[in-house]
C-alpha cells in the first residue's frame, strides 16, 4: 500500500466484493441497514437539499445548483439530476 491509498488491483477486488445491493443515504452518506432508522436531515426532507453522496457507493459527489434545480455527478456511477427525479 502506497501512501495514496490501496493500489488499484486492491481497490478493485475491493470493490467487487461489495454487495450489489449495499445501498448509502444520498444526503448523510451513511451505509442504509435494514431495520434501523435512518436520519435524514430535515432540510433535506422539505427538498431543499440536493443529495451530497451516492446512493450506489456512499463516494461524495460534484454537486451544482441552478435556479432551476441540482445535479450532481459521482466518479463512479455517472450524473444525477433533478429532473429525473422529478424534483425540477
Amino acid at each position: 500500500m502506497s501512501w495514496l491509498g490501496p493500489e488499484p488491483a486492491a481497490r478493485q477486488l475491493a470493490e467487487q466484493q461489495s454487495d450489489p445491493d449495499e445501498r448509502y443515504n444520498p444526503y448523510t452518506g451513511l451505509r442504509l441497514v435494514p431495520g434501523v432508522e435512518d436520519s435524514t436531515p430535515a432540510a433535506a426532507q422539505l427538498g431543499l437539499e440536493p443529495p451530497r453522496f451516492c446512493e450506489d457507493c456512499g463516494r461524495r459527489m460534484i454537486v451544482q445548483i441552478s435556479p432551476d434545480g441540482w445535479w450532481a455527478k459521482c466518479s463512479r456511477h455517472g450524473v444525477r439530476d433533478s429532473t429525473a427525479l422529478g424534483q425540477r
